[in-house]
């Protein structure tokens, strides 16, 4: 028989049928994939799991004794009943059997085994309706080996109803004894420096392991291999990005004349990444660069010196971002920075979805012919209709509100061009290194002078109802100083059938992932854009107000009327949905209120507070919730009124959150990788791995003497999960 290795199919490793199952449960196609199912935690055979705090109505897999076994003939149809009693010793649990009684012939008093299922309570007993069970060996030889067993761990797999955890087990043993031997990506002076396993015995001691000391070098031998192999792959990408040529763009008077009409001076920070920028944009190879900071701290700025750069040499810039509103407001934004004179030459041109045929036709033909050269748009800067003369720099804001697919298309609009990310959502450094690993990273901390800050305050309605009226009374007292107000809704009409915490007009294209505010499964909201309007129409203290609504279902030139009048200062206070989360710049807008605060993520509550503050109003943000103190919800409203300091927010987001989310949300193509190791938690492994790829990778960029590690970078980043890094 031929050995198995990682890549085996499972069909031929496990049979059709086993295969399939594994697959329709856990996408498992391959020996590798299975293997890398990892036990969730493991049990002595002589330990038993506390029965009385199971929870009723989840599936769960237990170690217990059998005490006792009754079959009864059933009173209202056919056929026998067999109740089988197991114990832990402090609780009991009973297992019901319909129509089965051989297996009171197995499950004997004193017998011990593993069983799982779904528990249920029938007149205040809990209970395993046909529970799957296995039981450890039969009595004789389980006397013989009891004490040589005792302390075995039996691993408990992340199961599911048709496949239980010790199915599971009995499969990854199978094809344990069937695989060869495993090659070992990792350098062999990393392996003897570090104390790791073999590659192979690392696999064998965290699925059967002889005794609990097994585990834990097992789990740090394969948590070293996830850190470096991905870092390798993303370094790789890196490298071949480098491979390709760009077309150099020196800066010259454009970036000076722009310099020099700036009202105020640019921070360290700008000053630092402007000029790393200014370097890269002169570059053997295109830029790939990220640039974070805080919201205002001024990455459109840094951004339009990079597109000032590029047009010096007659190139275009083409700045995507994720909704209509932001790309009008980047648009504004940019002919005031530039000024008049600036504006003429360069022409920034708005292209998006909802303008008119003939005002579409225009702006494509300043595009087509380089007339415009900067570009804002949303995914209309995507369509095959677009053509640009010389596109030099893709800017993409918000990343993460964008599917790989989108980003690629506009970048190959050019010949390699530049790429410059910019996200105003902070990313833990390791969290970056790992999702964003092959692009270098900026990051602008210093924020402008002359901002005069936000004060944040939880409204915890459910504990104290009157708070609510007086958040409105609030609202009235700043816009009687003559300030303007926004609030932010989770819906447009929470009476809507299905009414979901999002805005779906301005949901992100297609490929990206679900806004972070999406309402949990099964529950309404109750505040949306059309009852808060309704609200503060009959409000006393609103009765001279101006209030007006803002929503993404709204046409374009109606959102941008709205938006443009509440910059202008004829609206007072502001209704809307999350379209106004980021770029929405409104220097008299001092107070933010959000409602149903907790359905929202950590990130996008600190992304909305920095809509207020931004001028030298100060600013106030009042998070209205009716979560309970101790609930997932509230920790996060209370995380973010704790701190305006959003990179610390970012590390409380990872750790609310869980780091599969945080790294799903960033879409880097290879979150599927990750099974054991933690990008907080295991920083310094990461830095470290890093570091080693990187010294393989500079000795032997082709991987031609580093087979094993080519092989598993192609195993575990699969066409797939390159496709997305190249996009990247």
């Amino acid at each position: 028989m031929v050995a198995l290795t990682l890549s085996s199919r499972l069909d031929g490793a496990v049979g059709g049928k086993t295969a399939k199952a594994l697959e329709r449960a856990f996408a498992m196609r391959t020996v590798g994939d299975l293997l890398e199912h990892y036990p969730r935690r493991y049990a002595r055979r002589g330990e038993l799991t506390p029965i009385a705090s199971l929870p009723v109505g989840e599936a769960v897999t237990i170690v217990a004794e059998v005490r006792s076994a009754t079959e009864r003939r059933m009173q209202n149809r056919r056929g026998s009943l067999l109740e089988v009693v197991i114990s832990d010793g402090n609780g009991q649990l009973s297992l019901t059997f319909f129509n089965q009684a051989w297996r009171a012939k197995e499950l004997r008093p004193g017998r011990r085994g593993v069983f799982a299922g779904k528990v249920g309570e029938y007149r205040g007993t809990l209970q395993l309706t046909h529970p799957d069970y296995e039981l450890f060996d039969d009595e004789v030889s389980a006397r013989a080996t009891a004490e040589a067993t005792a302390n075995v761990p039996v691993a408990i797999y992340p199961a599911t109803s048709s496949l239980a955890s010790w199915q599971i087990a009995k499969i990854i043993g199978l094809v344990l004894d069937g695989l060869g031997e495993v090659p070992d990506p990792l350098p062999a002076d990393v392996r003897r420096a570090e104390g790791l396993l073999p590659f192979g015995d690392a696999f064998e001691r965290i699925h059967r392991p002889a005794a609990m000391d097994d585990i834990e070098p097992a789990r740090a031998t394969l948590r070293w291999h996830e850190a470096f192999v991905l870092q390798a792959a993303l370094l790789q990408q890196r490298q071949l990005v480098r491979s390709l040529r760009a077309t150099p763009r020196p800066a010259g008077a454009l970036v000076e004349r722009f310099d020099a009409s700036l009202p105020f001076p640019r921070t360290p920070d700008q000053v630092e990444v402007g000029d790393r920028i200014s370097l890269d944009l002169v570059g053997q190879w295109p830029m790939n660069r990220l640039v974070q900071g805080e919201v205002g701290s001024g990455k459109t700025l840094v951004a339009l010196r990079a597109m000032l750069q590029v047009a010096q040499s007659g190139g275009q810039s083409a700045l995507i971002a994720p909704t209509e509103v932001l790309a009008s407001q980047h648009l504004r934004s940019i002919a005031r920075m530039l000024g008049p004179d600036l504006a003429v030459e360069l022409m920034p041109t708005l292209l998006t979805g909802q303008l008119t045929a003939a005002e579409r036709r225009r702006a494509s033909l300043r595009v087509a012919s380089g007339q415009a050269r900067i570009v804002v748009g949303t995914h209309a800067l995507l369509s095959e209709s677009t053509t640009f003369a010389d596109l030099g720099l893709v800017v993409v804001d918000e990343q993460h509100r964008f599917g790989v697919d989108q980003r690629e298309a506009l970048r190959a609009k050019g010949t390699t061009p530049h790429v410059l990310v910019l996200t105003a959502t902070p990313i833990p450094r390791t969290v970056a290194m790992t999702v964003f690993g092959d692009l270098d990273v900026s990051t602008i901390r210093s924020m402008p002078a002359g901002r005069a800050g936000i004060e944040t305050f939880v409204a915890p309605v459910a504990d104290r109802p009157a708070w609510f009226a007086r958040v409105w009374e609030r609202v009235a007292e700043e816009v009687a100083a003559g300030r303007q107000a926004f609030v932010v809704c989770p819906a447009i009409d929470a009476a809507a059938s299905g009414a979901a915490a999002v805005d779906d007009a301005d949901a992100p294209v297609a490929d990206a992932p679900p806004a972070e505010g999406s309402a949990p499964s099964g529950q309404r909201t109750r505040w949306g854009v059309v009852q808060v309007a309704e609200l503060l129409s009959r409000h006393p203290s609103f009765e001279t107000l101006a209030v007006e609504i803002l929503h993404g279902k709204m046409a374009a030139d109606q959102k941008d009327a709205v938006m443009q009048a509440f910059a202008a200062g004829r609206i007072d206070v502001l209704v809307a949905t999350t379209v106004v989360e980021v770029g929405v710049d409104v220097p008299n807008a001092s107070t933010m209120v959000i409602l149903e605060a907790d359905r929202f993520g950590v990130s996008q509550l600190h992304q909305l507070r920095g809509r207020v503050g931004r001028g030298s109003v100060p600013g106030l943000c009042l998070l209205v919730t009716e979560s309970e103190v101790g609930t997932l919800g509230r920790a996060r409203v209370e995380a973010v009124a704790g701190t305006v300091d959003g990179f610390a927010l970012a590390e409380v987001d990872v750790e609310l959150r869980g780091e599969g989310d945080v790294l799903g949300a960033a879409q880097s193509g290879a979150r599927s990788s990750l099974r054991l190791l933690r990008v907080v938690k295991d920083a310094d492994l990461i830095t470290h791995a890093r570091a080693v790829a990187e010294q393989v990778l500079d000795d032997d960029p082709t991987l031609s003497a580093h087979r094993a590690l080519a092989d598993e970078i192609e195993r575990r980043v699969g066409q797939q999960e390159r496709a997305a890094l190249a996009k990247n």
